[in-house]
């Protein structure tokens, strides 16, 4: 890939770029580390100062943390189903991409994660981790070589065992991971052949990718300044909407193959042509979401700095459009899974903005109930926590993945100086580059993926980290000190005992 342009030229950023493996610079990342700490040392703290800080705090914030070295850079992480429930873990799928540099072939990495539960990792062990190393909690279970490098992967809700790619083409792939086969990612090997193709897009489509939440929809957004909407419902077999079926029972979402007609059969994939197009954009649509009740109302983000909202159901044009929502591109936007009238966007204006759909102009821009400033650089991501609806996360290309709560804006205390900005309540800084992609598990309150993209840093590969903060943070104030007040007690009875 190449390297992104400059700020001041005009057309799409590219948020990722052709990587090189941890190993092969490991060289370059040790002669020029003295220089960029004697460079930095009078200016601001450097990123492994900052990095330093932060692990040594581990076992006060969090109840819980893996970290998993990336050898290649992964640009998009997303949970899939649980597979099991023990008594102090639990086992469930994780998606990942490989992002090369041709040398192997790109890939789509189905692991198996086991997430430790709620106060069971003992604080003392949770810090304990080498950063060169693969996490004992993540383990590769299969491989799918993928036509072209992953940008974006995404599952489809009714079943997670299905899910979307973007890659750089106008198409859309469409995988059931568990029926692929595992391949080795070789040079030279043949890739794997999507279960579908989505087509309907006249230029790449890259970034912007949702799957609906109520139906079997996929939604897309492209360079050609339009947004894709498909129904994959005539390829998905009843087993994909009824997730009480075992997990060997099937659930293609195309017809099953005829005897002798495996996977590795040089045939064209099925495709699948759009339910609509929708113009509206003036430049390339960066995200796009679903509403989180009808399947056939949804959002878009572009780099026009436009946020617009679409309802199929009366015509391919906007519904209603936001001019200059943000002062740059937009990246990212997400739907409020437990409130329909909020949507959030992030942008290259490093800020993040709530919209309430009933009020969203002001004067023919765009006009947000509220401005969250906590990141320094360009944020590529947002989303609602499924445990909360206050809560949501930004990541951006400052290497922090911030969590915000907009209950709390306005009711911080002034007491600390400097203050955090309105509604930050906490600030995960175990990345030490850019953090492309998050996810919150639905299946594991308050848990959390996040991969980041170290080639700036460390010269190549990428970093990922499951993590739970303490609920100490995140519960109710009086509840925590009610509990705190108990510990004291106990801590003084136990201390007054011969």
């Amino acid at each position: 890939m190449d390297a992104p342009p400059p700020q001041q030229q005009q057309g799409p950023k590219k948020r990722g770029r052709k990587p090189k493996p941890k190993e092969v610079n490991q060289h370059q990342q040790q002669s020029s580390a003295g220089k960029m700490k004697e460079g930095k040392r009078t200016q601001q703290p450097s990123i492994d100062e900052k990095y330093t800080q932060w692990k040594s705090l581990v076992p006060v914030l969090y109840d819980w943390l893996a970290n998993h070295n990336l050898v290649w850079p992964s640009l998009s992480c997303r949970w899939g189903p649980q597979l099991e429930k023990a008594t102090y873990k639990n086992r469930q799928r994780l998606y990942l991409s490989e992002q090369t540099d041709g040398s192997v072939p790109n890939t789509l990495v189905i692991a198996n994660c086991e997430v430790v539960k709620r106060r069971v990792a003992a604080a003392e062990h949770i810090s304990q981790f080498n950063e060169e190393a693969r996490s004992p909690f993540v383990k590769k279970y299969k491989t799918i070589i993928h036509p072209g490098e992953i940008n974006r992967i995404r599952e489809l809700p009714q079943n997670s065992k299905i899910v979307a790619t973007h890659t750089d083409s106008p198409d859309v792939l469409i995988w059931d991971v568990e029926a692929q086969p595992n391949r080795h990612a070789v040079l030279g090997a043949t890739h794997s052949r999507p279960d579908l193709v989505l087509t309907g897009h006249q230029d790449n489509a890259e970034f912007a990718l949702a799957m609906c939440p109520t139906e079997p929809y996929v939604l897309s957004g492209g360079k050609d300044r339009s947004v894709v909407l498909w129904s994959i419902q005539d390829h998905i077999t009843t087993t994909v909407t009824d997730p009480s079926k075992s997990p060997g029972a099937g659930g293609s979402i195309i017809k099953q193959n005829k005897p002798g007609e495996g996977n590795d059969k040089a045939a064209e994939s099925p495709t699948v042509g759009p339910r609509g197009i929708f113009c509206g954009h003036e430049d390339t649509v960066e995200d796009v979401a679903f509403c989180p009740s009808s399947a056939q109302e949804f959002c878009s983000v572009g780099d026009d700095s436009c946020l617009i909202l679409w309802d199929a159901r009366v015509g391919t044009g906007p519904a209603f459009k936001v001019e200059k929502a943000h002062n740059a591109d937009l990246h990212c936007v997400d739907w409020n899974p437990h409130d329909s009238n909020l949507i959030l966007t992030g942008s290259a204006d490093h800020t993040v903005r709530l919209f309430d759909r009933r009020n969203l102009t002001s004067n023919g821009v765009g006009s947000p109930i509220h401005k969250f400033e906590g990141h320094n650089a360009a944020v590529l991501c947002v989303q609602w926590s499924p445990d909360k609806a206050s809560v949501f996360g930004s990541s951006a290309e400052d290497g922090l993945l911030n969590i915000w709560d907009y209950d709390k804006v306005g009711k911080e205390r002034a007491a600390r100086n400097p203050s955090p900005p309105p509604g930050l309540f906490f600030q995960h800084a175990g990345h030490r580059d850019k953090v492309v992609d998050f996810h919150w598990n639905s299946s594991d309150p308050w848990t959390v993926v996040s991969v980041s993209d170290d080639c700036d840093t460390t010269g190549g590969g990428g970093t990922l980290q499951i993590w739970r903060m303490s609920d100490l943070i995140y519960r109710p104030e009086e509840e925590v000190l009610a509990e705190l007040e108990n510990f004291k007690s106990h801590v003084i009875s136990c201390a007054s005992k011969p």
